[in-house]
């Protein structure tokens, strides 16, 4: 009562009644039994038996009103669901006992009785922290749960807040992976919709999807689906992983002031494949990509080895000079814009045309606020002409890694599924979406303003050519 914020009115079982019969079919004609002798109270019934919990507990459950208006519940089950309930999964596990006749019998369990405890196993691999594995196994017997049907009508249980990425994953993972969209009670409906008990979900999926998004972990409940999520991704960008980390090791190696033949030894390498669990340096390298390891841990430990053999180097003081030495070089403004003739000075990406990397560019002295740096093309560029003793020559940074933002428009004829075919299209190139904004004229024409995050533009081209694959869009443009 005191957990629950309960009174004791609203306590339904104090007196509690259980009944044991030998088969499924007795179940339920128990069940007609006591609901013909008493009157059972609505919205306390649960059928446990039709829908068993994931740890394999079944009985059917009904709170009833006594002579006297006082409720009770009551437990219907069969020996063998008692025999689980008491005892657990494991007392399924071929056993032997003496049957109600007297006669010794053995039982063994179905494949699919193990389901859930061999689940569980699979989680206890994937999850290293035991704190981690052991806040998962309790979410998942003690969270409430919502039961939805497949088209076929197929009970599947999930956790409460479960989404459609759920649901495809405990059909099958590749149902999952190939997941473009669903229907709830046959209407279309985001695959990060709720869903609620009675839900009837179908799944729509293709071949040519490249595989789940990792945003798709941010809306997950279901244990299984996070894990085969990330198993997808563990699996199947390998390569990419591997590239990637081996990208972030050379950086972190550069930014120390260190060569990779100065670090990639075996004396300094073993300690820290040894210290990770690392069977080899490919899977560091991918764990690094993946983001489940930092190179700045993985280089601290080989550091850790490289220190014992050379006491006498002041390391710390070799580093800290690098990234004075770093700063003592000199810098050009952050928009990665260089105005001739001037140092440390203010310098603006017109926002009328937002340049980028490899356009002809031209400078303007503003008041007060610095150089505004316009594309030649820019429509404004004529206007700003008249005052020829404000124009200043400026050019792009090549060695100045800067990112972007950069409005373009689409035009396309209205259909089902543009926008999640565009979007994924952008997906295939490295530009980073900020801002998606679509309207649908009266004559049935998207236009759609995509705001990005790119590096130059080539990276443009390679975007805008990329939309316009997509099919229905008849138009892609850069806002003038």
């Amino acid at each position: 009562m005191k957990r629950d914020n309960k009174t004791l009115d609203q306590i339904y079982d104090l007196f509690a009644l259980r009944i044991l019969v030998h088969s499924i079919k007795d179940c339920y004609a128990a069940l007609g039994v006591v609901h013909e002798m008493y009157n059972p109270m609505p919205g306390r019934f649960k059928d446990y038996i039709a829908v068993p919990k994931p740890n394999m507990y079944q009985s059917i459950h009904t709170t009833l009103l006594g002579d006297k208006g006082t409720p009770f519940e009551v437990q219907i089950r069969t020996w063998d669901m008692h025999r689980i309930a008491e005892f657990g999964i494991a007392a399924h596990w071929a056993y032997k006992e003496a049957n109600y006749f007297g006669k010794k019998t053995s039982v063994k369990v179905e494949e699919d009785k193990l389901a859930w405890l061999r689940e569980t196993l699979e989680w206890q691999k994937e999850m290293q922290d035991p704190q981690e594995f052991l806040n998962t196994l309790k979410t998942e017997l003690f969270e409430d749960e919502v039961y939805v049907f497949t088209p076929k009508g197929e009970i599947k249980v999930l956790p409460r807040g479960a989404t459609p990425i759920d649901f495809a994953y405990t059909i099958h993972a590749e149902i999952g992976h190939h997941m473009t969209g669903c229907k709830v009670n046959s209407k279309m409906m985001p695959i990060i919709t709720t869903l609620k008990s009675g839900d009837i979900v179908e799944i729509m999926t293709s071949d040519n999807t490249k595989g789940p998004s990792r945003d798709w972990l941010k809306f997950v409940k279901s244990t299984t689906a996070k894990n085969k999520i990330l198993s997808w991704f563990k699996k199947a960008q390998k390569e990419e992983n591997i590239e990637k980390g081996k990208e972030l090791i050379e950086k972190e190696l550069k930014r120390i002031g260190f060569t990779h033949e100065d670090l990639f030894k075996n004396e300094y390498l073993t300690p820290m494949l040894d210290k990770y669990k690392y069977k080899s340096l490919e899977e560091m390298y991918a764990a690094v990509g993946f983001g489940a390891n930092s190179s700045v841990k993985v280089i601290a430990r080989m550091l850790q080895e490289y220190r014992k053999e050379h006491e006498e180097e002041n390391i710390e003081a070799k580093i800290e000079e690098l990234a004075k030495a770093k700063q003592r070089k000199p810098k050009t403004s952050n928009s990665g814009v260089i105005v001739k003739g001037i140092d440390n000075c203010l310098v603006k990406l017109s926002k009328c045309c937002d340049p980028l990397p490899g356009d002809e560019i031209i400078g303007y002295i503003t008041k007060g606020r610095g150089v505004s740096v316009h594309r030649k093309d820019c429509v404004n560029i004529g206007d700003l002409f008249s005052e020829e003793n404000r124009m200043i020559d400026v050019e792009w940074y090549d060695e100045h890694a800067v990112s972007y933002q950069v409005d373009i428009e689409v035009y396309s004829n209205d259909r089902s599924g543009l926008l999640l075919d565009i979007l994924k299209e952008i997906g295939t190139t490295k530009a980073k979406i900020l801002g998606v904004n679509t309207k649908t004229t009266k004559e049935k024409i998207a236009v759609m303003k995509i705001t990005l995050e790119i590096e130059n533009l080539e990276e443009l081209n390679k975007v805008q050519k990329a939309i316009r694959k997509v099919d229905s869009v008849y138009e892609v443009k850069r806002k003038k």
